[in-house]
């Protein structure tokens, strides 16, 4: 939920959030109405109560001959109490569903509007050029071996797919530069479950209007995370933290799951919108004060990753209406891809203020003997399965090679090429492609 003292002294700040985020203003005047109806109805419900309490003082100390008729008004009484807690009751959760539509508070300076109305930061590397017709990444990711959709919808159905090979490789040497990176910087690697309870979800922000993109066991009434970011955010449920000595910063890699719902007919090719992928996430617990200067820093780890890796890309400023519930700024980094002549998302860096960490009750002390106070969580992309789409069309070589950034060749063995399978010295990419063909109809 968002701060009840906002909501309650500052509801002009909090209806040009909603407003700039396409949501009506009128979510705002609900949320207060409900709000002030919990609050009487709560107090009646106490008020009532404490008056049960003093009459059974006063049936406990009445003489026997007196007692009947006053047994009689306490089991009034107490029927009143207990209408009245259901009322509370039937209040708060009045209040609870008002306020779930209230989304976190914008920074100021987010742009208005939906996924188009972004505001571009800086773009950084030169956009390639080639004297050959590149390839998409599905078909270098073919010819080299890497990538096998054809046998991922066989076993799992459409958007799942093997990396094999050099495909495999690639992937774990991004996670291990990726995870490097992120120790270098102090934060603590976590491998983490990627099965949470409802709770959870519900207390990132994942099961508002995008709960349909989120799987659900329902066996076992779990949720399949579609990022580490998740359980992240619930691992310090319910506690105090220190921070006296700085951020608590934690990396965490695991497979991912998203449903795509909405998404039909979206990036269906290869590996860009697939149904499940490997992430390292970075996710870090603060002050509040602190949480724009760490937004800005976990950005800059990721453009040291791809500047690193050679690609070109953007950063941008998402738009309000864009944000998701819980990012109250968030700023994407997106790479080019040749063959779409277009940016594509490769991270996603947010900064959820105290919003998570309002609903899943983290706090911190800011004084010594003070009283607590919720602490501010951001979480941004170090490395992911998507990044390979960029990095084999960026750096593909006319006969279907791919060369590989200096920075990975040695979590590869020192490989500073990639090959397609039947590659010989002097093979052009067509024959290659007929090679690969004609060995693959043998399997």
């Amino acid at each position: 939920m968002i701060d009840l003292a906002l909501l309650r002294d500052e509801p002009e700040l909090v209806r040009r959030s909603q407003i700039a985020r396409g949501n009506a203003p009128e979510t705002v005047d609900a949320a207060i109405e409900s709000d002030r109806s919990r609050r009487t109805a709560l107090t009646a419900f106490e008020e009532l109560r404490a008056e049960q309490n003093a009459f059974g003082k006063t049936v406990a100390k009445a003489p026997k001959e007196e007692k009947a008729a006053l047994v009689a008004q306490a089991k009034q009484l107490a029927d009143r109490v207990k209408q009245a807690q259901q009322a509370a009751n039937e209040a708060a959760e009045a209040a609870a569903s008002a306020l779930e539509r209230i989304e976190n508070v914008i920074i100021d300076g987010v742009p208005a509007g939906g996924e188009e109305d972004f505001v571009e930061l800086r773009r950084v590397g030169d956009i390639p050029t080639y004297d050959f017709e590149p390839r998409d990444h599905l078909e270098l990711g073919e010819m080299l071996g890497a990538i096998d959709m054809e046998r991922g919808a066989k076993v799992s159905g459409a958007r799942f797919y093997f990396l094999k090979g050099v495909g495999a490789r690639l992937e774990i040497a991004l996670m291990n530069l990726a995870l490097d990176k992120a120790l270098a910087n102090g934060f603590t690697p976590m491998i983490v479950p990627t099965l949470v309870r409802p709770e959870i979800m519900q207390g990132t922000g994942f099961l508002g209007e995008h709960a349909d993109e989120v799987y659900h066991l329902d066996k076992d009434d779990l949720y399949l995370v579609g990022t580490s970011e998740v359980p992240l955010a619930g691992y310090h449920k319910d506690e105090i933290l220190d921070l006296d000595a700085g951020a608590h910063r934690y990396a965490g890699w695991s497979t991912c799951y998203r449903s795509e719902a909405g998404s039909y007919g979206k990036d269906t090719r290869g590996i860009i919108r697939v149904h499940q992928f490997n992430k390292l996430e970075m996710f870090v617990y603060t002050t509040p004060a602190d949480a724009e200067a760490e937004h800005d820093r976990l950005v800059a780890l990721q453009e040291e990753m791809l500047t690193s890796l050679g690609l070109s890309y953007r950063v941008i400023d998402v738009a309000a209406g864009d944000l998701g519930s819980s990012a109250a700024r968030k700023f994407d980094i997106e790479a080019w891809v040749p063959t779409q002549g277009a940016f594509r998302e490769l991270t996603s860096t947010s900064n959820c203020t105290t919003y998570q960490a309002r609903r899943l009750d983290v706090r911190y002390r800011p004084e010594e003997g003070g009283k607590t106070a919720n602490v501010a969580t951001l979480n941004g992309t170090l490395a992911t399965t998507r990044w390979i789409v960029a990095l084999l069309e960026t750096h593909q070589q006319a006969d279907g090679s791919v060369t590989v950034p200096e920075v990975l060749r040695p979590y590869l063995g020192g490989m500073d090429v990639l090959r397609p399978v039947g590659w010989t010295a002097g093979s052009d990419a067509d024959s290659v492609v007929a090679s690969d063909a004609a060995e693959q109809g043998t399997e």
